[in-house]
């Protein structure tokens, strides 16, 4: 056998090793083969898990283990105090990425630490500090904490619009309080959206292990740079399958600054609703094979309306990103700021045209529903502006109120009246009668289901 045959063997015999397919075949390899050292991610690693922590929270919770307790007679009789029993409950719950060493900013799942009244990160070399939130998107599902900025590692951010299709991938967490745990695989798909896990999607899929706990870790690149927040995994019985989800780098690092300067995002609004286009809208819009995002409605004096566009027409690109589907457009302007400008290519007929629209504030149309509908009295109700579900929801609810006795609660949103699709609160006053019978299609979390108010 040749010298060349030789090398070729030995990069066939070290592959799987090196990208962390056969455990067993990499146990049996000795370090170096002919004189040379075999592939290895752990130099990378090295760098790379310090910057990744594991946070834990605790919650105080109020005890009413006894009914008697809540009896206000009954603790004044015995002089009980009138404070309500706490105790707290601590979780460890997921993992986080430092990405700025000097002031300490830790990022990681909105899910990781909401309702927390108090967030520990611990550190690879196993200090607990105590973490402050700085800010949180429930939307993207993405939160950022601040730790004491004392010698402590971060990742460097890649451009995560680079990916591809196949580009090899390393997650690490801290799965079932195990400490720190990598696994590797490859960018399964990109853009990955209509998941219905967050309000913003654009997931990477990867088929890299994902596990509960690891939720705010790292998915990293080769070269160790941040890639991606892992956030969840789609398997029935809730263990990994090899269909995990991360946030695209860009995206949560572009949440990061809006949270560390304002606390929270103050997303804009283009003022337009869009469907996915199908082959028989393509095909009534006369239309070439295209891809793209109709439009099905422009809300009145929005910056849609003001930069001249139309129902019918079909957004194909936005700020020189192709749009696909209904999905990328509203991701790309659900990540722009009141002001912005957007670049917008569209088809309107068989012309191609293009139109700059100024991102506007989000006004929320407010109404209370008593002077809708008396079967409404008590409720304050809103145009929903959350998540993927166009209607109109129930901010407040009075506990004493017929609309809560029904069974309504805050949160609930309307999704048709009287069998009329609505999408906003001016939508709904045009399909109630004040005196009739009212059908409600109410969406409350994965859950529909009617109400008839009278």
């Amino acid at each position: 056998m040749n010298i060349k045959s030789v090398k070729q063997l030995l990069l066939i015999i070290s592959l799987p090793v090196y990208f962390g397919i056969s455990p067993a075949t990499q146990a049996e390899l000795p370090p170096f083969v002919a004189g040379q050292e075999l592939p290895s991610l752990a130099p990378m690693l090295e760098r790379s898990m310090p910057a990744v922590v594991n946070i834990s929270t605790s919650t105080n919770i109020t005890v009413n283990d006894n009914p008697l307790m809540q009896d206000p007679v009954f603790r004044q009789f015995f002089n009980v105090p009138n404070q309500p029993l706490q105790r707290q409950q601590k979780n460890s719950l997921g993992s986080g990425v430092i990405v700025d060493s000097k002031q300490g900013l830790v990022l990681t799942n909105n899910h990781v630490i909401d309702k927390a009244d108090t967030i520990t990160v611990t550190l690879n070399d196993g200090r607990q500090l105590s973490a402050k939130l700085i800010g949180t998107d429930p939307e993207a599902d993405v939160a950022v904490i601040q730790i004491p900025a004392e010698n402590l590692a971060m990742l460097p951010i890649a451009d995560s619009s680079r990916l591809k299709v196949g580009d090899f991938v390393v997650a690490i967490g801290n799965p079932f309080g195990l400490g720190q745990t990598v696994t590797s695989g490859i960018v399964s798909a990109l853009g990955r959206s209509g998941l219905g896990i967050e309000g913003y999607e654009d997931f990477i899929q990867t088929d890299a292990s994902i596990n509960p706990g690891n939720s705010g870790g790292a998915l990293v690149n080769l070269n160790g740079e941040l890639v991606g927040m892992n956030t969840a995994i789609l398997a029935p019985t809730g263990g990994n399958v090899g269909i995990g989800f991360a946030i695209p780098s860009n995206m949560i690092m572009t949440i990061k600054e809006s949270l560390v300067k304002h606390g929270e995002v103050r997303r804009g609004l283009l003022g337009v609703t869009t469907q996915d286009l199908t082959p028989e809208l393509v095909k009534a819009f006369n239309l070439k094979n295209i891809q793209g995002a109709a439009i099905s409605r422009i809300e009145s004096n929005s910056p849609a309306a003001k930069a001249g566009l139309e129902p019918g027409d079909i957004i194909v690109s936005a700020n020189g990103h192709p749009i696909k589907n209904s999905h990328d457009i509203r991701n790309i302007v659900g990540l722009m700021q009141i002001g912005d400008n957007v670049e917008l290519e569209y088809y309107r007929g068989g012309e191609k045209r293009q139109v700059t629209a100024t991102i506007g504030k989000q006004e929320l149309p407010r109404l209370t529903g008593g002077q809708l509908h008396r079967g409404l009295e008590g409720a304050l109700l809103s145009t929903s502006l959350k998540g993927q579900i166009e209607g109109v929801v129930f901010e407040k609810i009075d506990t004493t109120s017929s609309a809560w006795r029904t069974g309504l609660r805050p949160g609930d949103i309307i999704v048709s009246a009287n069998r009329y699709r609505v999408h906003n609160v001016e939508e709904l006053k045009q399909v109630v009668e004040p005196n009739g019978p009212l059908l409600l299609n109410i969406q409350r979390g994965q859950e529909g289901f009617f109400v008839v108010l009278k």
